[in-house]
């Protein structure tokens, strides 16, 4: 397991990984050497700001701006990049 602190560090997309549409599976996904993995539309979005590094800060806020409004909004999005870092989606930035 990684030891990215979401609260602290910086952090972006794994270089091991490609992020990309992909037309014949009609989502975005993560390519990776032995494979790809499909994500849902809010996964795509939010590794969409992971492209560059960024911080929890930086892309909550880029988010409330996107989706305002949205309940639940912070613990999703954390439960979502707790995910990719133990997955190694993730890296320190």
């Amino acid at each position: 397991m990684s030891s990215l602190n979401l609260d602290l560090d910086s952090f972006a997309i794994n270089p091991q990984y490609r992020f990309q549409w992909e037309a014949a599976q009609q989502c975005h996904v993560l390519l990776f050497p032995e494979g790809l993995v499909k994500l849902s539309d809010s996964a795509a979005e939010i590794l969409r700001l992971c492209q560059q590094p960024t911080t929890l800060a930086t892309l909550l806020s880029a988010l409330e701006k996107m989706f305002p409004g949205v309940e639940g909004l912070e613990d999703d999005v954390r439960e979502f990049l707790s995910d990719a870092r133990e997955q190694e989606w993730i890296t320190s930035a």
